[in-house]
């Protein structure tokens, strides 16, 4: 049975956006252009989920909220936000929204919401099967049956149920959040707000009142009073992504925070109790960090409650099939598309330095060089039939064997890291600001990186955009 959706927006562009993206996905979409034809619809046809902007003539989005809440408590609502830190968004989640999603609107960030939000629906439907159902909830949103991800699944199963922190460790574009968002929506908070944040993406200085908040004349520019994402995320999940790119000081306030289970908003007086569960996840090292005093010893024992490591896709490739198999349904369900075996032999072969972030964008381009039914060798982007370099020389992430002399690990990895580094600032015109984006990284840390490899750049090329 189909899952029926109704979207919410005055902007015609959007409700098209949503409309077309979520047909694809097998849903039914019924639109409505603000919130009193949207309670027209709801009075006339039941709908799983509402999708609805927050500014929007005659009726707003959390007057529309209000509404549903009280008459349609069975629905579920998410709401759409042109605000980068979606504060009004999530506080009106608090009250009753499933999630929020900001523009710019991402087709990867809206599938996997509002399939987590139906998924959701159909796990408090079942009731008493409610564990069964809960297991295969992890199964479709951690996708894979390699030894190392059965483990991981059952891992999730017992640990999602409780409180304890967690910290997640993986390289990058092997699906961290993706993960967090799996424990969260099979913990007893579900249904509570899931709130994300990037340590490595904002800057020091705006970190503390993203996450903190602050009071109405705290400081020049303060106009009105801001609540912070830990105030937000109380009662639900805070989701700590690249936490190993926390700045020194954060980490005291972090840590202060979680003994205490209270904060105090920038210029505030007096102290705010919060209760969220805290999942944190890092591409680093974090003990090795620990070593060379970059991050809290402290800190990083209150975090490693309970560690989840998620493998490279290399490690796993048996579940390369499956996975291709999943991206290729989200992407052109209506094609019926299949990997020939020769196509999929290079692709296990492979070594997936952007994991299953490159695995979904390397399907996407088969999709578009594919006119048959059958995705054979001649559609997967060159560097998956590359074996090797320009010079004829093997590429270091091709190392298939260790020599019998030996090797430096540090320089060996040193190589590689330099080598992408270069890559990366080739790609984006030398501006270090957007390597460090293309790489995931932060701009902090890319700068670290080439000053490490004595990687100089011209005075041009040093002129950051605004």
């Amino acid at each position: 049975m189909q899952n029926s959706i109704l979207v919410v927006d005055d902007e015609k562009s959007v409700r098209e956006l949503f409309s077309t993206l979520l047909r694809e996905e097998g849903y039914q979409v019924t639109t409505a252009e603000d919130g009193e034809q949207a309670l027209a619809e709801l009075n006339n046809t039941p709908f799983d989920l509402v999708i609805s902007d927050v500014k929007m003539p005659r009726m707003n989005g959390f007057q529309l909220l209000d509404h549903i809440r009280q008459h349609y408590p069975d629905t579920l609502f998410i709401l759409l936000t042109a605000f980068p830190n979606a504060e009004e968004a999530v506080n009106a989640m608090k009250h009753g929204a499933y999630d929020y999603i900001a523009q710019p609107f991402k087709d990867e960030k809206i599938r996997l919401i509002i399939k987590n939000a139906l998924g959701q629906k159909t796990l408090h439907a079942a009731g008493s099967r409610q564990h069964p159902s809960a297991a295969q909830s992890i199964q479709d949103n951690i996708i894979g049956q390699s030894p190392p991800m059965r483990k991981l699944h059952a891992l999730i199963e017992h640990i999602a149920p409780t409180k304890a922190t967690v910290l997640i460790t993986g390289e990058s574009g092997t699906g961290k959040e993706v993960l967090a968002r799996a424990i969260h929506n099979n913990s007893k908070r579900k249904g509570t707000p899931f709130i994300a944040i990037n340590c490595g993406a904002i800057p020091e200085n705006l970190l503390e009142s993203e996450l903190f908040g602050y009071e109405k004349g705290a400081f020049t520019g303060a106009t009105t009073a801001k609540t912070g994402l830990f105030e937000i995320a109380s009662g639900g999940t805070l989701f700590l992504d690249e936490i190993g790119d926390l700045p020194p000081l954060m980490q005291v306030k972090l840590l202060r925070v979680l003994q205490e289970r209270e904060i105090r908003k920038i210029g505030g007086t007096h102290s705010i109790a919060v209760d969220f569960r805290l999942i944190a996840a890092t591409n680093k090292n974090l003990e090795q960090e620990v070593a060379e005093n970059r991050f809290r010893e402290d800190l990083f024992y209150r975090l490693n409650v309970i560690q989840l490591e998620l493998p490279p896709l290399r490690a796993r490739s048996d579940d390369i099939p499956l996975l291709a198999e999943h991206f290729l349904h989200k992407i052109a369900p209506e094609r019926k598309l299949v990997f020939s075996r020769e196509a999929m032999r290079i692709m296990k072969d492979y070594s997936w330095p952007g994991n299953i972030r490159e695995l979904e964008n390397v399907v996407e381009h088969t999709t578009i060089f594919t006119i048959t039914r059958e995705i054979r060798k001649e559609s997967l982007p060159p560097q998956l039939l590359k074996n090797k370099t320009d010079d004829g020389s093997t590429p270091p992430l091709a190392l298939k064997e260790l020599p019998d002399e030996g090797l430096d690990l540090d320089e060996y990895l040193g190589q590689i890291e330099k080598d992408i580094l270069l890559k990366a600032l080739e790609k984006n015109h030398g501006i270090r600001k957007r390597a460090a984006q293309f790489l995931h990284i932060s701009f902090r840390s890319i700068r670290y990186r080439l000053a490490k490899y004595n990687i100089a750049l011209g005075d041009d090329e040093n002129k950051e955009p605004l």
